[in-house]
């Protein structure tokens, strides 16, 4: 058997008008190939631009997030717990930042230290050795106001009620309290309608005082480091959200997942947000939070990112999650 090669060879055509050759331009042809034009049509169909579109750290087209629209007043505050059991996932500066974020975007934001261990109101320069009076005294005395513990940051529209170790005790001394899970949601009522935003930074555990958030709160966001570790704590916490929804208060839902401490260039970090968001689809964040220097930075400077570090990257991640969260209806 034998073999012919052929080469192509565009076709000459004549111009009837000028009898002059010309050749046409046709869609995919190697002609077009060789001169390196492209074929795509200019305006392409919305489900084909997605096609094109760059993927996101998460595996899906990141949609562009509209700037929030200024509010003509303020109040009543949705409640936003921080949520997770395992401990150093990202909750304390999530907190932080998003709160920044929502503030600077004209919200009036609060934010509740809800760890013994303080390090929210410290990595916002409150100096909790020093405090008389915090959420502890909130929570398990009579006769405090809670306008007299809101403490004024140096973020204009955010304010914080700090907490020191005292609060460790409250675990002990709220066992005997009548509907004690509700405690936190009574102490908060006096001033939602002053605030658009409430963040709740819970500590590390799924015990009284995190229930007692989870109990005042509509929403939950559960930041997950990008571990696999951290991945096994999360349906344990979802059981627990589930059981609060259905014991204590109905209106609870997950607001969304957010990986934290996000590094690209290790396959480990891509296959933990891949695995989370083939488990919880739509409920993961569009937006991650990468891992930086910059956040320990501005921990020991004690503001938040987005005026430590304005321009850098992790400022503008905290910036977009405000977005998607007003976006999302997390936040108004």
């Amino acid at each position: 058997m034998t073999s012919e090669t052929s080469t192509w060879q565009t076709p000459t055509i004549l111009d009837p008008s000028s009898g002059t050759p010309y050749a046409p331009r046709v869609s995919g042809s190697i002609a077009d190939e060789q001169s390196g034009e492209d074929d795509q049509p200019d305006d392409l169909p919305e489900s084909e631009e997605a096609l094109l579109a760059p993927l996101g750290p998460t595996g899906r087209v990141t949609p562009d997030f509209p700037a929030p629209q200024p509010l003509s007043a303020h109040g009543p505050a949705r409640v936003i717990a921080m949520c997770n059991q395992k401990g150093g996932v990202g909750k304390t500066t999530t907190t932080i930042n998003l709160g920044a974020a929502l503030a600077e975007v004209g919200r009036r934001v609060l934010l509740v230290d809800f760890d013994p261990q303080g390090a929210l109101s410290v990595g916002l320069g409150i100096q909790t050795h020093d405090l008389d009076v915090t959420i502890y005294n909130l929570l398990v005395e009579r006769g405090h106001d809670i306008r007299d513990v809101i403490t004024q940051t140096r973020t204009p529209g955010l304010d914080l009620v700090p907490a020191n170790i005292d609060l460790s005790a409250a675990e002990v001394q709220l066992v005997g309290e009548v509907a004690r899970e509700t405690v936190l949601a009574r102490t908060l009522r006096p001033v939602l309608d002053d605030y658009d935003a409430v963040l709740i930074d819970c500590q590390p555990s799924l015990g009284l005082l995190t229930v007692n958030a989870l109990t005042a709160s509509h929403g939950v966001i559960i930041p997950l480091e990008c571990e696999f570790f951290a991945m096994r704590g999360v349906a344990l916490l979802v059981e627990t959200i589930d059981k609060v929804c259905d014991r204590l208060n109905p209106r609870l839902t997950v607001d969304g997942i957010l990986a934290t401490m996000y590094d690209g260039r290790t396959l480990h970090s891509r296959e933990v947000v891949r695995s989370v968001v083939d488990h919880f689809q739509d409920l993961v964040f569009h937006t991650v939070i990468s891992r930086t220097v910059k956040f320990p930075d501005a921990t020991l400077a004690a503001e938040p990112i987005t005026t430590y570090a304005p321009s850098s990257p992790a400022a503008e991640s905290y910036r977009q999650l405000a977005r998607e969260l007003i976006a999302r209806g997390g936040a108004a």
